[in-house]
Formats: C-alpha cells, structure tokens, sequence
C-alpha cells in the first residue's frame, strides 16, 4: 500500500465528517472511506452504508471490515476496500480512538488527524443536530477530553472557527511540501 490510513478522530459535534468532506474536496489525494452503521438510514449526519445488526454481524463473519467497533448503542465497520483505495490514494476515516490499536496494526502507514473544539462549541453542534437528548449530549460532552495513545503520530487541528481555517492548518500539516497550499 502506498497511501496512508488517515483517521480522523475526535468528539461528538466537533465536525469530523464536515471537515473530511471539505478535505477531500480540497486536495484530490485524500478520499473518504464511507463506514457501515447499525444506524437507521433516515437518522441523518455523515453518509454511510446502514446495516442491521444482523447484516453488520454477517458482515463481520465475512472479514467484510478491515476495523470495526461498538460504540454508543451502534456498531462501526470500515470496510476492507478500503486496501484498494489505499493503493494509490490517502484515505480519510471517521475512526474511534478506541480501534487506533487495532488500525495500526492493519495498516502499513497510520496518522491521526485528531479534531478538538471549545466545549460550548460541541454542546451548540450536538444539539442543532437533534439526535441526541440533553443528557445524552452530556455524556458525549464528558468524554470529548479522551486521550490518543503517546506513541501515533497525530497532527491536533482546533474545529472551533470557520471551516477555511481548519482545512487549510490540516492540508498544510498533511502535506506540507504542497503545492496545494
């Protein structure tokens, strides 16, 4: 593989799908890895591949996923095409900070791109999306301070401002020969 496992990680509400969707549009080396979620496919947010958990589990049974996790009553996969894009293109994924283990261990090549935000502005974000109830949202709150393991590369990126400014500090320390600056 020659393109590198790009995992976009950080808090609830701090636009991680947002930003790789402007990423992606802003430098034609960087491509979004659409994940599978046990999530109804009416419910809104990113876009992905909806599965029950009966689908997700055959899934799983069928080494269909090169990661997958659990996480707030849901289930993740990135699935294993991802190897192809990988091949010739970086490839951009909204990953838990729980598998970073695990996607280190599958991939040649890992850098994290961890997103962070001011607290008030996670709060403002989760609850415009409406899919969460108030004491819901506190808990995500809760947990948006989750520490990265010390030993992964990570490029830390603040989402708090305008969303230029968050893809140009990203595509600069992605890319920083770029002429794509």
């Amino acid at each position: 593989m020659t393109g590198r496992f790009i995992a976009v990680v950080g808090p609830s509400g701090v636009g991680k799908d947002t930003v790789m969707a402007a990423l992606a549009k802003a430098d034609p080396r960087l491509h979004i890895v659409r994940r599978v979620i046990t999530r109804d496919p009416e419910a809104g947010g990113e876009e992905f591949d909806a599965a029950t958990v009966e689908e997700f589990n055959r899934m799983v049974a069928d080494d269909a996923f090169a990661l997958h996790w659990g996480a707030h009553d849901l289930n993740y996969g990135i699935p294993a095409s991802v190897d192809d894009l990988l091949r010739e293109n970086d490839a951009l994924a909204n990953l838990s900070r729980g598998v970073l283990d695990q996607a280190r261990m599958r991939f040649d090549d890992v850098l994290v791109l961890a997103l962070t935000a001011d607290r008030e502005v996670l709060a403002r974000r989760l609850a415009a999306r409406g899919r969460e109830s108030a004491p819901d949202i506190a808990k995500r709150l809760d947990r948006a301070g989750c520490a990265l393991p010390s030993d992964i590369e990570v490029i830390t990126i603040d989402n708090s401002g305008p969303l230029e400014n968050t893809v140009s500090h990203a595509i600069s320390a992605l890319y920083p020969e770029s002429v794509y600056r």
